[in-house]
């Protein structure tokens, strides 16, 4: 099979993830996912994207266990060669988690798996992986509109994600001599079932919309459907950038 991009996503099974790689494979964009805990979502979706002609293949990956990291990447190596391939294209840090509670109630176990999936594991992922990443390639970071409005409960969480932002400015500029541009896609509120689903409570989602210019929280889709294009030639001149897409909120 002729695979002419290829991309990797990690949280690929569920949420946003999932919903990238359905468009990406619509665009004819082969794609490597990773999961989880959703091992029967990653079967189910790649059923999905097969039967519509696309290709898609899962690997387990878990973002806490960072000794696991070289293993990952041998496996990655191992997929390429099975599709003629020995490099992909792009880089999708996306697997993340969240909790929301009180800064006075926030735990040190919570901070440090916050730390270690949302920052560690794509910082080491990343550096791991770019020996298989084309030059010219694309590495698109996620992170979340509370780095720019302060929610009450969300400081460790967010910390994780600011840090993330940086990241993707650091790795710009020292990737940009291979031509990889690396940049930050920011998601506003957005209906999930993230964090324990606190936007799906009444409350969260009331205050939430009267904040978004267009009136109405996001979706995987209103993110993930510009995903295609973002990695694309077009927008080539954009790295070490923070792409809002959140609807206008807190204009």
């Amino acid at each position: 099979m002729n695979h002419s991009k290829i991309a990797l996503i990690t949280g690929a099974s569920r949420g946003f993830g999932r919903s990238m790689t359905t468009h990406l494979t619509q665009a004819g964009i082969s794609v490597i996912g990773t999961y989880h805990r959703s091992a029967d979502e990653a079967t189910k979706l790649t059923a999905e994207v097969e039967g519509n002609g696309g290709a898609l293949t899962f690997l387990h990956f878990d973002a806490a266990r960072h000794d696991l990291i070289p293993a990952f990447a041998q496996s990655v190596s191992g997929v390429l060669s099975d599709w003629g391939a020995h490099r992909f294209d792009y880089l999708i840090n996306n697997a993340g988690i969240g909790y929301f509670t009180p800064f006075t109630a926030t735990t040190e176990e919570q901070f440090d798996e916050l730390v270690a999936v949302n920052l560690k594991a794509p910082y080491f992922l990343t550096q791991h992986l770019l020996p298989l990443l084309n030059d010219g390639g694309r590495i698109l970071n996620l992170s979340t509109a509370l780095t720019k409005r302060v929610v009450p409960t969300g400081s460790a969480y967010t910390a994780t994600k600011a840090a993330v932002e940086v990241l993707t400015r650091y790795l710009a500029v020292e990737l940009a001599v291979r031509g990889i541009r690396v940049n930050t896609l920011q998601g506003g509120a957005t209906d999930g079932d993230f964090g324990g689903g606190i936007m799906r409570t009444e409350h969260v989602r009331e205050l939430a919309v009267q904040t978004i210019a267009l009136g109405r929280m996001g979706t995987a889709n209103d993110l993930a459907a510009a995903v295609p294009a973002l990695l694309s030639t077009e927008f080539g001149w954009a790295t070490g950038s923070l792409i809002e897409l959140n609807g206008g909120q807190s204009l």
